[in-house]
């Protein structure tokens, strides 16, 4: 009896995959979003944070031969307004809109024959996970296309793993190709206080190898690069201070602040209106409990964003069992197609904390 129970759950929840798979297909279209996720076995390649969204989001996205993530420079959105329409962010939105303005300020007395005043454009992102550092890397880096800084404005993501070699002789030549790879757009590197970490493995001296070969390229191809090093927030002012050449580089500090029960709740609630589902006033006013409970309990380590984002698409897949129990799926109206429940969502948070 055990078995064949443990067989038709199974059951279930494949038929479960294929049914949310075939309803955000009809209900999504070619859409794409910008999220992100680490994967792959090296550590270096990254996607979209969402199962759902990595797949629309190679429409946009290339890998090099190595598998790294490059960002496509072909982009139909203004970046500014993508910065202005994501959730909460106030200050980081403002430290960007700064930025920018003193880089054209600075364009505008050059072409007038008056002084500059040098600003490294390299910069430090800091926060817990989830909190949206890759996404706003993402479109500063068009930003800086626009404003003419940077001649592609792509950005390639790696972190320790995509830097360090595993020998004497390699780390090197990897940091030297992300740089490469990074030439006319922006490097970013993910928990990039790992390369100094003894407690991350690097007491061979490696991740010193890394970060020497990477503030010569700096120096060496000056202008034609930008890098942003990203990850806790006291974990990356002591990486910054560990090293005369990274502090005397990465002197600007943008900090990524979590995002509240009701920040949460609407980042989930644009993912309902984005792929085509409805809910009830009570679901919502529910699910907003179940943030607010999430915030309370929350260490660093907290998905934030990525929480909210993996709770809709569990949500979504218990929809789909759901329905896949309630009858002909093929005969069923949009209305029943897009409803989520209460017993989704809850079925949803069970599933989530399996995980």
């Amino acid at each position: 009896m055990s078995s064949q129970k443990s067989n038709t759950i199974i059951g279930a929840c494949i038929i479960g995959f294929f049914v949310a798979s075939a309803i955000l297909t009809v209900a999504v279209g070619s859409q794409s979003d910008d999220e992100e996720k680490k994967t792959g076995s090296s550590g270096s390649e990254y996607i979209s944070a969402s199962r759902t969204d990595s797949i629309l989001a190679a429409i946009k996205r290339s890998s090099d031969s190595d598998g790294n993530n490059v960002q496509s420079d072909e982009e139909e959105t203004d970046p500014y307004e993508e910065l202005n329409e994501l959730t909460g962010l106030t200050d980081v939105k403002k430290e960007v809109v700064s930025l920018a303005n003193f880089v054209k300020v600075q364009q505008a007395r050059e072409k007038q024959g008056l002084k500059q005043s040098n600003i490294s454009l390299h910069l430090v992102f800091t926060g817990n996970p989830g909190t949206g550092k890759t996404t706003v890397a993402r479109i500063l880096a068009r930003i800086y296309k626009d404003l003419g800084v940077l001649k592609k404005g792509h950005l390639v993501e790696t972190d320790q793993a995509g830097l360090i070699g595993e020998y004497v002789g390699q780390t090197a030549p990897k940091v030297n190709h992300m740089v490469d790879s990074a030439m006319g757009g922006v490097l970013f590197i993910d928990e990039a206080y790992a390369l100094t970490s003894n407690k991350m493995g690097n007491s061979s001296g490696y991740g010193a190898e890394a970060i020497a070969t990477l503030l010569k390229r700096m120096e060496d191809d000056r202008g034609k690069f930008v890098v942003i090093v990203a990850g806790y927030t006291g974990e990356m002012k002591e990486f910054v201070e560990s090293n005369p050449g990274l502090k005397s580089r990465f002197t600007r500090y943008l900090h990524f602040p979590d995002y509240s029960a009701k920040e949460l709740h609407e980042i989930y609630m644009m993912r309902v209106k984005k792929y085509g589902f409805s809910m009830s006033d009570e679901t919502s006013a529910y699910l907003l409990s179940l943030f607010e409970d999430a915030v309370k309990s929350r260490d660093r380590n907290f998905g934030n964003a990525r929480y909210a984002r993996n709770l809709f698409e569990n949500t979504i897949t218990a929809q789909a069992n759901r329905l896949s129990q309630e009858g002909d799926i093929q005969n069923m109206s949009k209305e029943q197609l897009s409803a989520i429940k209460k017993e989704d969502i809850e079925n949803a948070l069970k599933m989530l904390k399996t995980i």
